[in-house]
């Protein structure tokens, strides 16, 4: 069975930092594509960052260029997303995904979701 279970958001005051984990089981995470989306209501989709599987080369959305930072744990079937500087627009309910290719800081292809975890950037 498929599972992306993220971890690591919360509540946190701008100019703070969040470290978001994602567990994949079910299947080996160094053969696809990974990255993160963004659901941000009211706004729509937002692909933040993704990491093609045979190489480190990560793209990401302009505007955390800098700031946040995305990694990967082949040993540990894991990725995660540093997020650092983080703002108000930042406040998003973050989805780790897994698929064929990266289109700029787009999983793309048919791959696997997770279920998202709450991060809120207020003071």
């Amino acid at each position: 069975q498929v599972r992306l279970v993220e971890s690591g958001g919360g509540l946190v005051q701008p100019g703070g930092s969040l470290r978001l984990s994602c567990q994949c089981s079910g299947f080996t995470l160094k053969n696809y594509a990974a990255g993160w989306i963004r659901l941000i209501p009211g706004k729509g989709r937002e692909a933040v960052a993704c990491m093609n599987y045979d190489n480190d080369n990560t793209a990401y959305l302009d505007s955390v260029k800098g700031r946040f930072t995305f990694s990967r744990d082949n040993i540990r079937n894991a990725m995660y997303l540093e997020m650092n500087d983080l703002t108000p627009d930042d406040t998003a309910t973050y989805v780790c995904v897994a698929g064929h290719f990266c289109r700029n800081s787009a999983v793309a292809g048919e791959g696997y979701w997770g279920q998202g975890t709450q991060a809120t950037v207020s003071s």
